[in-house]
């Protein structure tokens, strides 16, 4: 194999990430396109996803925006439709969409569990099976490609208070492995990771340590974000940038030999 001396760049590729309109999301919009991407923004936020579209055109990238509800089989269908048709192709996809809930098991009502498993689980279902019939051989792009699956690290350890969305994490992971090997043995030319950042300084993290206080599981929204630092033996929280970089890492050709991989981001907080 010949070395590349950009091996990260992603020229020419077509990139469809969900929950874009903010957080990691906006953040792997934004690296992606400046990297070569043409990239469909996609988001249930119409205005904060055409925010993202609009800075990345005024900067130089390539972007479309796409109304995205992720827990809709017919919403995947035409998002990668009109992705195919109007750039080309699809490359790559990033599952990224999702919700977040903090409550005791004992204090969780089924809607809320059904709520948080309908979004960060079937959404990503969805993505996965749709993007594999579309770049599959003789898919409507036709050209294999790289699914990044947004896992956690609540997906291998037990976050107090975080029961639902740990649970819906877990399925992420088993289902990126199951996509990988389906993939690889069916010679599609697909790889299927995932993403397990630690906590993320995020507008959602943010309210979720907000929805934790008022819950009695910290004191205040303060207390848990110190919380949470000192889990984090770096020494502080991730920023949606140190994800962006693992995504577009994933979605390059350097990591053209790597699938059914957990990539942990998370400033060492599962090493203790």
């Amino acid at each position: 194999m010949q070395h590349s001396a950009s091996p990260f760049r992603v020229d020419g590729k077509v990139a469809l990430i969900t929950g874009a309109g903010r957080g990691i999301g906006a953040s792997c919009a934004h690296l992606l396109a400046a990297s070569g991407a043409k990239v469909v923004v996609t988001d249930i936020d119409t205005d904060q996803a055409r925010s993202v579209v609009a800075d990345i055109q005024r900067s130089g990238g390539n972007a479309m925006f796409r109304h995205l509800d992720v827990a809709s089989e017919n919403h995947w269908e035409a998002a990668i439709e009109e992705a195919v048709q109007a750039c080309g192709g699809l490359d790559i996809v990033v599952n990224n969409a999702g919700v977040e809930a903090m409550s005791l098991i004992e204090d969780t009502t089924l809607p809320d569990w059904q709520k948080v498993m309908k979004v960060n689980s079937d959404g990503v279902f969805l993505g996965v099976k749709h993007a594999i019939r579309a770049m599959k051989p003789g898919g409507i792009s036709g050209r294999g490609g790289s699914i990044i699956n947004m896992a956690s690290i609540c997906a291998m350890v037990a976050l107090h208070g975080a029961t639902s969305y740990s649970v819906s994490k877990a399925a992420v992971t088993q289902l990126t492995k199951m996509a990988a090997i389906e993939c690889g043995k069916l010679g599609y030319g697909i790889r299927v990771n995932s993403i397990h950042p630690g906590v993320i300084l995020t507008e959602l993290v943010k309210a979720g340590m907000d929805e934790a206080a008022k819950k009695g599981l910290f004191k205040s929204a303060a207390e848990a974000q110190a919380t949470y630092e000192s889990l984090h033996p770096i020494g502080r929280l991730g920023q949606p940038v140190d994800i962006a970089n693992a995504v577009l890492y994933l979605a390059s050709d350097a990591s053209s030999f790597v699938t059914g991989a957990h990539l942990v981001v998370d400033g060492g907080y599962i090493a203790q």
